[in-house]
């Protein structure tokens, strides 16, 4: 709770009779089947402290026990909800804990959510009631079942000794960025001792000043040299308490949108974050939710779960965001936390394709006229050429083919390849803006335009690239691509494209000054009539430079108290939304950008081998390693998995060496 001020959904219920609960409650159970509307609707309206009343008041009137009899009566999902409802919530822990590391194999997920995120006072009072409930030591107990660094740091959090005094000493600060940096970055090996001495014990507020000092001497964000440093549970643990620093309501954002998404949906999870934080931070959760997944967490639960298990769901959570459209003091500082940190670190962007030692074009030439000589084709030394060299080297096979052969490599490679096969390699094969050119040609020709297709690559690209995409449009199809984007699209839409076609973006740093006014007129120009709201919009949006607009969305946020992203989705549609969209992601995180398209590219039913192709082949020189790590964080799930599960053969074979790696 910040500063102890009351965040959550479920609070005392007034004028509270718990005898009168307690003969509802047997009533509602009495008989042959039992009114679980009844149920649900009086537990959730009590709070922690008011059921515990209640069941007292039930053994005393019915000299029954509460929780055995709701086991009774009730079944699967919708009988855990309530029954752990009903436990107090240092029991609940306890519980959940236990659950976690007995039986067959361990669930550390649960163990990382549960000891990252609980204050002192929580942690001790766990420790109590898992003493008092099973007669056992849980450290004993994580220690039996754990091991290595993550157990070190597992204990280390249960000991609840994190200082919470409020007191920070500047020159501390300095010193523990200093250790970290050395302790990780500076260095063969990792020192992580250090990194569980004070991540364990340093109390937020000094922490966070200790990250962003942290950010500011290795450049890059703390998250993401651990993510280099560290690996398996530990990296998994050591994030979850740096979430948690910057924010826990984010932290159980994150999760809960995690245990929906996707097939299936991790009902432990769910309902264990919606019980416990529901007279917590629930407000700042639900806030934090729709920040990051343009999503109320509301229209999720309620997409997601049925019945009256959803019911219950959606009474813990209170209301529905969506409907609302201003920020909870609470999520304003974290938006503009997060474009803050968006504009501090500098992403080390690292490609998944490098050029080939020991190249030698003439032999790579020689092989590849081998390859295709005669009958059959052999597909995989084809493969093994074209995707283990850069594309400046593929340049000069093509270069070599035609000297020494008097042959058209490309031509050849589309007469004996086919289907996906070929439109990757031939992709590869092109050059960058050839490749382009011809994408951007792609999704213009024949009945139906793929905007996406032109949204992504004019907005991804650099002033350099688009003025090589022009140029080889202009080649390769005797038009110019502003042409042929104005006879393909219309309106607004049109507009902004030819826009971002010239390549006249400005380049350079973030201007304060001009930040804040640049700010303050799409503020008000939210207030405008729709057509003056998407010119004004694209004169900002489209012309200034990518690092000055982290600046203005950054002071948006305090200008206007909204999320420019919200504003978007709320206030515009269509191909213009669309666009202003990806302008604006792309502008946060284009890696994560990237990745998101990716996994549209790829879920459900059908694959888009256009898109998949086009962001693969484009991104695997510039920065497909920073995709692939922005994949896996956001659907726990590796890029190469998707792959490998979504195409087949030679074409899933060549994808997957372009990935690089498993993750």
């Amino acid at each position: 709770m910040q500063g102890g001020v009351f965040r959550g959904t479920i609070t005392d219920a007034p004028d509270f009779d718990p005898t009168a609960d307690a003969e509802a409650l047997y009533s509602a159970m009495k008989g042959i089947g039992s009114d679980k509307e009844a149920i649900l609707d009086l537990v959730t309206s009590r709070s922690n402290a008011q059921r515990q009343e209640i069941i007292a008041a039930y053994k005393s009137n019915f000299g029954q026990d509460l929780i055995d009899d709701l086991k009774y009566e009730l079944t699967g999902k919708f009988e855990r909800l309530i029954v752990s409802l009903m436990r107090t919530p240092a029991y609940h822990d306890a519980k959940e804990i236990h659950d976690a590391i007995t039986g067959a194999g361990t669930n550390e997920r649960c163990l990382i959510e549960v000891l990252a995120s609980r204050n002192n006072k929580q942690i001790h009072d766990m420790v109590a009631a898992y003493k008092d409930a099973y007669g056992r030591d849980l450290e004993e107990d994580v220690i039996a079942d754990t091991s290595g660094h993550f157990k070190k740091m597992l204990v280390v959090l249960l000991q609840g000794t994190r200082d919470e005094s409020g007191v920070v000493d500047a020159d501390l600060v300095q010193q523990d960025a200093q250790d970290l940096y050395a302790a990780g970055e500076e260095q063969w090996g990792t020192d992580e001792a250090k990194f569980i001495m004070i991540l364990g014990n340093r109390s937020v507020t000094h922490l966070r000043m200790v990250f962003d000092e942290y950010e500011k001497i290795a450049e890059m964000s703390i998250e993401d040299s651990i993510k280099n440093e560290l690996s398996g549970d530990f990296e998994r643990l050591m994030l979850a308490v740096v979430q948690c620093i910057r924010s826990v309501p984010m932290f159980f954002a994150k999760r809960l949108y995690k245990s929906m998404k996707g097939l299936g949906t991790a009902d432990n999870t769910l309902i264990r974050i919606m019980i416990s934080r529901s007279e917590i931070d629930m407000l700042d959760i639900r806030e934090c939710f729709r920040l990051r997944y343009e999503k109320s967490l509301y229209n999720m639960i309620k997409d997601d779960t049925s019945g009256d298990y959803k019911r219950t769901l959606l009474n813990l959570c209170g209301g529905d965001d969506d409907l609302a459209g201003e920020f909870f003091p609470e999520a304003a500082q974290i938006a503009y936390k997060m474009w803050e940190l968006s504009a501090m670190t500098r992403v080390q962007l690292r490609p998944t394709v490098r050029p080939a030692p020991n190249f030698d074009p003439a032999a790579d030439a020689q092989a590849l006229r081998k390859a295709m000589k005669g009958f059959g084709t052999d597909e995989d030394a084809i493969i093994d050429i074209v995707a283990w060299r850069s594309n400046a080297q593929r340049q000069e096979i093509r270069q070599a083919f035609k000297s020494l052969l008097g042959r058209d490599l490309m031509k050849d490679l589309k007469s004996e390849l086919s289907k996906n096969l070929e439109r990757l390699i031939i992709g590869l094969m092109l050059t960058p803006a050839e490749f382009d050119a011809k994408m951007m040609r792609k999704a213009m020709e024949g009945a139906g335009t793929d905007e996406h297709a032109l949204i992504e690559i004019l907005v991804t690209r650099s002033n350099q690239e688009i003025h090589a995409m022009n140029a080889a449009y202009q080649g390769a199809y005797k038009k110019s691509l502003e042409d042929a984007i104005q006879s393909d699209t219309s309106g607004h839409f049109c507009r902004i494209l030819v826009s971002l076609v010239q390549g006249a973006r400005e380049e350079g740093l973030a201007d304060v000054e001009r930040a804040n006014a640049d700010a303050q007129e799409l503020a008000d120009a939210c207030n405008a009539d729709s057509d003056d709201m998407v010119m004004k919009f694209m004169s900002i949006l489209c012309t200034r430079s990518f690092p000055h607009l982290r600046k203005v969305f950054q002071e948006f946020v305090k200008c206007s108290n909204k999320d420019i992203e919200q504003i978007i989705k709320k206030e515009m549609s269509g191909d213009v939304k669309n666009a202003f969209y990806a302008i604006v992601r792309s502008v946060k995180n284009q890696p994560s950008y990237f990745a998101d398209r990716l996994y549209k590219a790829m879920k459900g039913l059908g694959t888009d081998d256009r898109a998949l192709i086009r962001i693969m082949v484009s991104r695997s020189e510039i920065d497909l390693f920073n995709i692939r790590k922005e994949f896996k964080e956001t659907h726990d799930a590796s890029l190469h998995e998707f792959i490998q599960g979504d195409t087949s053969g030679d074409y899933r074979k060549t994808l997957l060496i372009l990935c690089g790696g498993e993750d």
